[in-house]
């Protein structure tokens, strides 16, 4: 696993000296008049002229706006497609591809079971060599502006091709996928409804390189004095033999969210062993209310994987209870309120 913490420093120390147009952007700003016109911002790309996927289909794409270009991969469930389905927005970890991703959490069968869409996007490797996400870096932290802009926008894509169901959508990961999800969860709660994050890193925890490999060793930043917005509701899944993302990581999630002062937390905790012998305990914290706000299983002797994962699949425990299942379980049983769905979706 040592090899893997450095591929992911180098990877990311090169992406950030890959400027190839930098000298070309200096000469252009010499040339130009003292006045210029504003420069036309490329065109997102548009699901009006593209055709909805069609039942069972699997569906390669593009897309392309202001913010960046990302390739896709869609998964279209079996069956009727009149259907304004849920849509699950799944972030891949280092050194994965949406193909990869989508047959190690086994996503697409449980997404004919119970119906819903699957989104994939794939990080370039001219954005990180490893393809990690670059969750660490502030310029990929915030609403409006790097890859949550980007990956906001595809989201958007997806909806509007497929026709999904815009009060049913939520985002998960793994990894680096897993510490994007969080940042969208936060970044974007007008689009997502709730978060599943598998062995990551919690929002705030980084804001450099340096800070990113000193989280993922279980020693993050300093939390914020002041009170931060309740998260979106979150499952997280943590193998307590991690040697990439140390195991005190999880403990985060329920620390930003008793920052966020949500009043009494009223907790449980279950333990059980899954089908091929894999012992967990699951802790959930609920409002006053009796409302869920977060959910943590700790995987007993599991590694960085995805539990319950195919083995076909890379950085997967198929030993372990099946996160995509538990998650789906989760994500499934919310929905936005009309009002928040009108306020975020006009023409929805």
């Amino acid at each position: 696993m040592t090899n893997f913490l450095k591929t992911f420093a180098k990877a990311t120390r090169l992406a950030r000296k890959a400027r190839p147009f930098a000298f070309a952007e200096t000469i252009r700003r010499a040339l130009v008049p003292a006045r210029p016109a504003k420069p036309k911002r490329p065109r997102q790309s548009s699901a009006s002229s593209m055709p909805r996927p069609s039942a069972g289909s699997f569906v390669n794409g593009e897309f392309k706006s202001r913010h960046g270009t990302l390739a896709y991969k869609l998964y279209t469930p079996v069956g009727s497609t009149r259907r304004r389905m849920p849509l699950v927005v799944m972030l891949h970890g280092c050194a994965q591809t949406a193909a990869d991703f989508a047959t190690g959490t086994d996503m697409n069968r449980l997404a004919d079971e119970l119906g819903f869409l699957v989104l994939y996007p794939q990080q370039s490797q001219s954005a990180n060599l490893a393809r990690c996400w670059n969750w660490h870096a502030p310029e990929h932290q915030l609403r409006g502006r790097g890859e949550p802009a980007l990956i906001a926008g595809l989201t958007r894509h997806a909806i509007a091709l497929a026709l999904a169901n815009p009060s049913r959508v939520y985002v998960a990961g793994l990894s680096a996928g897993a510490a994007a999800a969080a940042i969208m969860g936060a970044a974007y709660p007008d689009i997502f409804v709730a978060v599943g994050v598998h062995s990551g890193v919690a929002l705030g925890q980084a804001n450099s390189l340096a800070s990113a490999m000193a989280a993922m060793r279980g020693k993050g930043t300093a939390k914020p004095a002041e009170k931060t917005r309740r998260p979106l509701p979150m499952i997280v899944f943590q193998g307590d033999r991690d040697r990439v993302v140390h195991p005190s990581n999880a403990a985060e999630f329920l620390a930003g969210l008793e920052n966020s002062r949500p009043g009494p937390l009223v907790s449980q905790s279950f333990s059980g062993r899954s089908a091929k012998g894999r012992d967990f305990t699951r802790k959930v914290y609920k409002s006053s209310g009796g409302d869920v706000l977060l959910e943590v299983w700790t995987i007993h002797g599991s590694g960085h994987g995805w539990s319950g994962g195919h083995a076909a699949g890379s950085y997967t425990d198929p030993a372990g209870p099946e996160a995509s299942r538990e998650m789906l379980r989760f994500f499934l049983s919310r929905k936005r309120s009309t009002r928040l769905l009108r306020a975020a979706h006009p023409a929805a």
